[in-house]
């Protein structure tokens, strides 16, 4: 109720500096103990990736990109939190403006293009932290490094935050970095994955625990390319895959102010897309790896589409900047 009358003021003002500001707002209401008078939804626990989540309602990554809010957001209800995208080195992203509102149609434009503070200042956030919760930590590669050099990013990222992640995901889905989405295919993938989890078994030996990696895709897959992609996830035996990143069509949304603006488009108009990759990967993967289902859940029962195509965990973030913090309550109550 409180977000419903404070979310003009939010809409009337430039969205990334809502963006921070809201952060800004919560990091402030969490030390000042306001957090904790939230009502709670009573979460059903569920055991993923060997690992056991108190709610299958997460935080998606890209809303706390330098981990430099968890706390906060975890106040929220959440039952896991990923933070990022983050890269090897700093990089201040795309020049603004980057992020718009659609509301009429319940959607969010962006094309932020991976701007964060760099690997290190993460870790370093999420050690200051204190959080003892379920931590998912999104790695990407840097804007100027070519695709023939990407994965050697990706191990850079995965050798700091290993020790520091409950699980890590291999962002390579992101529209707004050229020529990323060119990892998901075949060869390139399956060089990518290979690679990963040869890393992942030596990181394993060395820290003494197994943190599992997942694959975040894009929902603009034809179901050719999502056999591909989950034949690869079985093959090289990756501990689950989060369906999906934003999209590049703008059917939905044809003829709304800023639609024709470049980047990744979230919210609503995603939900039917990215249901469908999680059914179809679904029917592929037959249980061997989970899914996270992520893209276009404004309501409960949006999440619960998600699990009954397949998902076993759903994530949240731009039904949050229509909702509020009651969706994470709505949609916990729904999936219990």
């Amino acid at each position: 109720m409180l977000y419903s009358l404070l979310r003009p003021a939010l809409f009337s003002l430039d969205p990334e500096d809502a963006h921070g500001l809201t952060l800004s707002g919560l990091d402030l209401a969490q030390r000042l103990g306001l957090l904790a008078l939230l009502p709670r939804a009573a979460g059903r626990s569920v055991h993923v990736m060997g690992i056991d989540f108190p709610n299958a309602v997460g935080l998606a990554a890209g809303l706390d990109k330098d981990g430099a809010h968890i706390s906060a957001l975890a106040a929220l209800g959440f039952g896991f939190i990923e933070i990022g995208t983050v890269t090897p080195r700093p990089q201040p992203g795309n020049p603004k403006p980057r992020l718009f509102r659609l509301p009429k149609a319940r959607a969010i434009i962006n094309r932020m293009g991976f701007n964060n503070l760099g690997v290190d200042h993460l870790v370093e956030n999420v050690q200051a932290s204190g959080f003892k919760g379920v931590l998912g930590i999104n790695i990407g590669k840097n804007k100027d490094t070519p695709n023939e050099r990407a994965v050697d990013d990706y191990l850079t990222c995965l050798d700091k935050v290993y020790a520091h992640a409950s699980y890590v995901t291999v962002n390579i889905s992101s529209p707004n970095t050229q020529n990323l989405r060119e990892l998901q295919k075949d060869e390139a993938l399956d060089a990518l994955l290979s690679a990963i989890k040869l890393r992942q078994s030596e990181l394993a030996q060395q820290h003494g625990k197994y943190v599992p990696i997942a694959l975040k895709i894009a929902p603009d897959l034809d179901d050719a390319q999502i056999a591909a992609i989950a034949a690869l996830l079985m093959m090289h035996r990756l501990d689950a895959v989060i369906a999906t990143n934003t999209t590049i069509a703008r059917d939905a949304v044809a003829g709304l102010p800023h639609a024709e603006e470049t980047g990744g488009l979230s919210g609503a108009p995603v939900r039917a897309a990215s249901t469908r990759v999680v059914r179809e990967l679904a029917r592929h993967l037959k249980n061997e790896v989970p899914i996270i289902g992520v893209g276009g859940i404004l309501s409960g029962g949006d999440a619960r589409e998600k699990i009954e195509a397949g998902a076993s965990l759903v994530q949240l973030y731009s039904g949050l900047i229509y909702r509020g913090p009651a969706l994470v309550r709505e949609c916990v109550q729904r999936l219990a």
